[in-house]
């Protein structure tokens, strides 16, 4: 493994205050980076390809014994590693209990046109989500679910902020997520003759009662509006989650969850194949990764 020769001790240092300014938004797009906080997300960028260009670590803060194989791993993929002191890494880190592990990366950054879709896909499409830790928890459902595709439409949280990496342990690398406009996001879905189902308390149709086999996306809104008018107009299908105390509706994140594990059940808890981003390609075509052994 190749380390730095020296220990990063001082807080001014100026590859730390770059790593520090990439928390705030305009600055993360300015440059095209983003930051990847925590051991599950590190290793998660890495299993999914996602270059890392920068690695910040701090043995003290290792939670661990098997951080010095993802040092190596990391090393052997082109990231720079940097050791830092525990001030100087206390000072990169935004989580309360910091690990020790801290990369930079490029961005995700995915257009429609590279999605690969299998013969039945199952999409989840949100929009104007408003808080990052609900987007991460919508990516990490969406993974365990083995959807295939997340789009993020009219976004009001940024992908890359560091928060939605830690809210979806590092699903973001793991699901293709598009950030897309309503309007392109309705016309490729109508184009791949994909379904769409809106979550809305506004419908008698409880989500058991429809068909959530077969190409479907699941359509979710704003936490305090819902969706748009647009979006519902667009519906195939619009149905709710019974409530039954005296809340009017759920966490759009746990409504997420909800639907996409009534679409496993009625797909038969087999499980899905996720093929690999790239150029995109007809329903069904070859190189569709086969399904995982449960």
């Amino acid at each position: 493994m190749n380390r730095a020769p020296l220990i990063l001790n001082s807080l001014q240092n100026p590859r730390v205050k770059r790593a520090v300014r990439l928390r705030r938004r305009s600055h993360r797009d300015e440059l095209g980076l983003m930051l990847i906080e925590g051991y599950r997300e590190v290793k998660r960028a890495l299993d999914n390809g996602h270059p890392l260009h920068e690695l910040f670590f701090c043995p003290p803060l290792f939670q661990g014994a098997n951080e010095p194989a993802l040092l190596e791993r990391c090393a052997r993929a082109g990231a720079e590693l940097l050791e830092c002191s525990p001030a100087v890494f206390e000072k990169l880190a935004y989580r309360e209990r910091p690990e020790g592990l801290l990369a930079v990366g490029p961005q995700v950054r995915r257009a429609l046109a590279e999605l690969r879709l299998p013969a039945d896909p199952l999409l989840v499409v949100a929009e104007s989500i408003e808080k990052p830790g609900n987007l991460g928890t919508i990516l990490r459902s969406a993974d365990a679910a083995g959807a295939h595709a997340v789009l993020v439409c009219d976004r009001c949280t940024d992908i890359n902020n560091p928060n939605v990496v830690r809210a979806s342990i590092g699903t973001l690398f793991s699901v293709p997520v598009v950030e897309t406009g309503s309007a392109e996001a309705a016309a490729w879905l109508a184009r791949h003759a994909v379904r769409i189902v809106a979550t809305t308390p506004h419908t008698d149709t409880l989500y058991t009662e429809v068909d959530l086999r077969g190409g479907v996306a699941i359509l979710l809104g704003t936490e305090q509006y819902g969706l748009s008018a647009e979006w519902l107009a667009r519906a195939d299908a619009r149905v709710r989650i019974p409530m039954l105390g005296q809340a009017d509706s759920l966490n759009v994140a746990a409504a997420a969850t909800i639907l996409l594990f009534e679409a496993v059940r009625q797909r038969g808890l087999r499980g899905v194949a996720r093929p690999e981003a790239g150029p995109e390609v007809g329903a069904g075509a070859a190189g569709d990764r086969p399904v995982p052994p449960r």
